[in-house]
């Protein structure tokens, strides 16, 4: 079974998207922010796949990519943005981070099941 790191700010965002997780046989691991997400990878939880929200308070998502590429364990993880942002440099800007692929908020359980597949092959 996969694990699944969820970051988010929105309480709402991280129950519904956990629950579509869940049901679809993976294991989640949640942090309301870029800061809790970075204590759990500093300590060696195991996640073999992130998925960030862009905007959040204190640290957004392209500076938590940017933290988590410097550790040896997660230099080659699949990550996703789960975001509203949809500007074509945000997504370069991302990109140039580290982030595997983009998520449009909001999204169906199938598109986002659908991209989580095809990024954890």
């Amino acid at each position: 079974m996969s694990t699944i790191m969820l970051v988010d700010d929105s309480a709402t965002i991280l129950l519904s998207i956990s629950s579509i997780l869940t049901k679809a046989g993976y294991s989640v691991e949640k942090a309301s922010n870029s800061e809790a997400a970075l204590q759990k990878f500093n300590a060696n939880v195991k996640v073999d796949l992130l998925i960030t929200d862009l905007n959040m308070p204190g640290m957004n998502g392209i500076e938590l990519i940017r933290e988590v590429r410097q550790l040896p364990p997660y230099k080659f993880m699949p990550i996703l943005f789960l975001t509203t942002e949809s500007q074509q440099a945000k997504r370069q800007e991302a990109k140039a981070a580290g982030a595997s692929g983009w998520i449009v908020k909001p999204a169906t359980a199938d598109e986002l099941l659908n991209t989580i597949k095809l990024v954890l092959r």
